[in-house]
């Protein structure tokens, strides 16, 4: 089946450094690539600079410079992708950077939407940290992934997946997961940063519950204690040479204390590896 995937872009190198990951991670899948840039007072941006037009969203409106960006950016990835059954679209929006993702989404049923990452700067123009944790928290419709802007592909062998137990876990939410596990035959290493000695039984039902899913998928259950949760995740990854994480958003809970400050700061603005953010279904 086809893989719907909208690529965020400024046409920045961070932006095509993240393209370039997402051609690689879905090298041998059917794919359409929809590329997103918005123009509007909080236009997504990763350099510096930004276009501040204003009006009514307005696809495929004429805008020279910008088509002769897209058109460039298009040639250069077309170099790099040997895949014939990867299609290109890119859209062009009067926009915020958020209704312009929810919108092309809807539009287009997407799968996944993918975003560079360049992190933490002493320039107040550049504001794409900001922007993905918005996205990041704010896009309900499919899974968000990060790509730190040094971060070149490689397949992902072990994807961490910290977690609290305190949720029951539904299959449906973490299919995508699964599904980029059984793609590059990853392993998933599920973290659990300890709060308390034991797991009480809600917990210890739901840890069961996680192994049932991930049965066919080769996993193991780890546990940190004595340190914060970015902490924890951090000296794994590091420690085990990981790849990729990947988080269940579910507001008020674990990736809420990820998110905000100063654990944005940790791991929002300055991952060593792709973030992959699945939404919890209620």
């Amino acid at each position: 089946m086809e893989k719907r995937i909208l690529l965020l872009t400024d046409f920045s190198k961070t932006a095509l450094n993240a393209a370039r990951y997402a051609l690689d991670l879905y090298a041998d899948y059917e794919c359409s690539f929809h590329f997103l840039n918005t123009y509007h007072a909080d236009s997504y941006t990763i350099e510096g600079y930004s276009f501040n037009y204003s009006g009514h969203r307005n696809y495929n409106i004429e805008q020279p410079n910008r088509q002769i960006k897209f058109r460039k950016l298009v040639e250069q990835l077309r170099l790099h992708d040997k895949n014939p059954k990867h299609n290109y679209y890119t859209i062009a929006a009067s926009d915020t950077l958020l209704d312009g993702v929810n919108d092309v989404i809807s539009r287009y049923d997407i799968d996944i939407v993918i975003m560079g990452s360049k992190g933490m700067t002493s320039s107040r123009t550049v504001v794409f940290g900001m922007n993905t944790v918005n996205i990041m928290e704010n896009i309900t419709a499919c899974p968000v992934m990060a790509i730190p802007e040094d971060v070149s592909f490689k397949a992902p062998k072990e994807i961490v997946f910290p977690t609290d137990f305190k949720i029951s876990f539904k299959r449906r939410e973490l299919k995508y997961l699964m599904n980029i596990a059984e793609l590059h035959k990853s392993k998933i290493s599920v973290l659990h940063v300890k709060e308390s000695a034991h797991l009480n039984k809600a917990q210890q039902a739901n840890k069961e519950l996680l192994g049932q899913i991930f049965k066919t998928i080769t996993h193991t259950f780890h546990e940190v204690e004595n340190m914060t949760v970015h902490e924890g995740i951090n000296k794994f990854i590091d420690g085990q040479n990981s790849d990729m994480v990947a988080f269940i958003n579910q507001k008020r809970n674990f990736f809420t204390r990820m998110l905000y400050k100063p654990l944005v700061q940790e791991l929002g603005y300055q991952s060593s590896v792709p973030v992959l953010v699945l939404k919890h279904r209620i």
